[in-house]
Parts: structure tokens; C-alpha cells; sequence
């Protein structure tokens, strides 16, 4: 959470960001303590139900810089219904997902986001469940950005941080986060800084899809999948596409063991930012019946 923490704080130091100005909505669980340790204004609600808030915080007061924490649990479980919505509304936030594939604050249970098999104190013999992809879930409710970082690669997660908070419209930004007491290790294999390199893809709008220390590893499109190729023969990777299916089919390494994992930026779209077209309604509706009386 503190690496998470000192990016988020850093990125709005970087872009300016007034205080008075800014609001952090949080739902429940460990990334939901987040407001607490931003001095801006912040909302911890109920389980789930942060998107709620958010979008009538941002709906009544637009010129608000918004972004809504929150967790695994709180956001594909219970608040799945609620983070869909708030989705496809393309609502001007910034969603900050942080995903360690388990429950943190009641102590361990198994989580949408842990792998078949897992182990914890509600699936003792392994889960069964087949898991949520945080990545797919968002483009699935036609979100305009979705991204990933990791909690320990500070740099990128910081320019990803500032992407999504340029970007007109939900930003959804998941991130790869270790959990010490539950589930410690869960992205080692991924994530781990003396393979890091080779066991990920950084999907750099514009830049062709290499990787490896020495960059001289790449990737290209098979037909309806993936292969990987030279450098050289590398496909270069466009997330303005309209289409979700490229970034649909990146979201889908992370269940591929011998594909490197994608980060970076999978889709950046633009669409209608929904409290635009809210205020466009009031003011049209205004027009033509004039501002209306509590008591009519």
C-alpha cells in the first residue's frame, strides 16, 4: 500500500493538483484505508459501493479531481455490479484497483481474482472458482482506459498513474500489489525484479511490443492470437484501436504461462465523459422550461 501510496501522492504533487480540489472515495478492505493517508477531502464508504459515490460526487461538482481505491474484493465481489456500471458510464475518474488475489482485512479468505487452486481459510482443499480478469472484466463494460502496473516498479506505475489521470473519462488502473500476511509471492513469478524483463510485455502506445532485458525479444498477432517472434518482426501496439478484441487478447496472457505479461496501457479511447452529457441534459431541460421550482 505505502509504494501505491507515495506514487499517488507523487503523481499529484507533479501534476498540480490542489488539495481543496481533490477527493479520494474508498469502499471497504485494505486499499480502502487510502483517504486516510492523502490530505485531500475523502469519502470511506460502505462495502462496494464506492462508484456510487464517486459518480455523485463528480456529477454534482464536475470541476472535482476524483479517484476511487479499492480492492479485489471490494470491487469484483460485491461492488462488481456497481464498478460495470460506473464503467460503461465513462464517468471522468480515476479507478486505482489494487489486486493481491486475496481477502487482507478479514484475514486470508480466497478472493474473485485467486487462481484455481488456491489455498486459504475459505477453500481449504484449493479453490474451485474459476477467477475474475480485472483487465478483461473493464474492457468487457467498454471502459475507455485500462491499464496495469505493479506496486514495487514505482516508475512505470507512475507513468501510468499520469496517463490515467489525463485521460478524459473512467480510468481504470489495475495493480499488481503483494499481499505479506495472506498471500506472499502471489505475482513473484511475474513480477520479481531479476526477471521482470523477460516476464513482461510494457504496451507502449505507438512502440512495438518487445521485451527481455535487452529488448530483443517481441510479439505479433497470429491470427486471433499471439506468438512470440524477433525483435525486429515485432507487431507495434495501438490501444486507440475501437475494437477491445487487441487488448481482449493481451488481458488473456495473464492465464498463459509461457507468455511474457502484458502492463502498460491496453486501451485509450475517447467517448462522452458521462457528468458532460449529465450537465448538457440540465441545461438543455432548463432552456426550454426554465429553472423549475422545489415546490412545482
Amino acid at each position: 500500500d505505502y509504494a501505491i501510496l507515495s506514487a499517488v501522492q507523487g503523481v499529484c504533487a507533479e501534476l498540480g493538483f490542489s488539495r481543496e480540489q481533490t477527493v479520494f472515495v474508498s469502499g471497504i478492505g485494505c486499499s480502502s484505508r487510502f483517504p486516510y493517508y492523502m490530505d485531500t477531502y475523502g469519502f470511506h464508504t460502505i462495502h462496494g459501493r464506492a462508484p456510487g459515490f464517486a459518480t455523485g460526487i463528480k456529477v454534482a461538482n464536475p470541476d472535482l479531481n476524483v479517484w476511487m481505491v479499492t480492492g479485489d474484493g471490494d470491487g469484483m465481489s460485491i461492488g462488481g455490479n456497481h464498478l460495470a456500471h460506473i464503467l460503461r458510464r465513462n464517468v471522468n475518474i480515476n479507478i486505482l484497483l489494487f489486486n493481491n488475489e486475496v481477502y487482507g482485512l478479514t484475514k486470508g479468505q480466497y478472493s474473485p481474482t485467486s487462481p484455481v487452486g488456491q489455498k486459504s481459510k475459505t477453500s481449504p482443499l484449493g479453490s474451485i472458482d474459476r477467477p475474475f480478469n480485472p483487465i478483461n472484466f473493464a474492457l468487457g463494460a467498454n471502459a475507455t482506459f485500462v491499464a496495469r502496473t505493479i506496486d514495487t516498479h514505482v516508475k512505470h506505475m507512475s507513468g501510468i498513474l499520469k496517463a490515467a489521470a489525463a485521460h478524459e473519462g473512467t480510468s481504470f488502473v489495475e495493480i499488481y500489489q503483494n499481499c505479506l500476511i495472506f498471500n506472499d509471492g502471489c505475482f513473484d513469478d511475474v513480477v520479481d525484479r531479476k526477471i521482470r524483463d523477460d516476464m513482461t510485455v510494457d504496451l507502449k502506445p505507438g512502440e512495438p511490443l518487445v521485451y527481455g532485458k535487452e529488448l530483443d525479444k517481441g510479439m505479433r498477432f497470429n491470427g486471433w492470437g499471439l506468438e512470440r517472434c524477433s525483435a525486429d518482426e515485432a507487431a507495434t501496439w495501438d490501444s486507440t484501436v475501437e475494437s477491445t478484441a487487441p487488448a481482449v487478447m493481451m488481458g488473456e496472457l495473464a492465464n498463459e504461462a509461457d507468455m511474457p505479461r502484458p502492463i502498460g496501457i491496453f486501451r485509450q479511447v475517447e467517448a462522452p465523459a458521462f457528468e458532460v452529457e449529465t450537465e448538457r441534459q440540465i441545461t438543455t431541460a432548463k432552456e426550454v422550461k426554465g429553472d423549475g421550482q422545489l415546490e412545482d
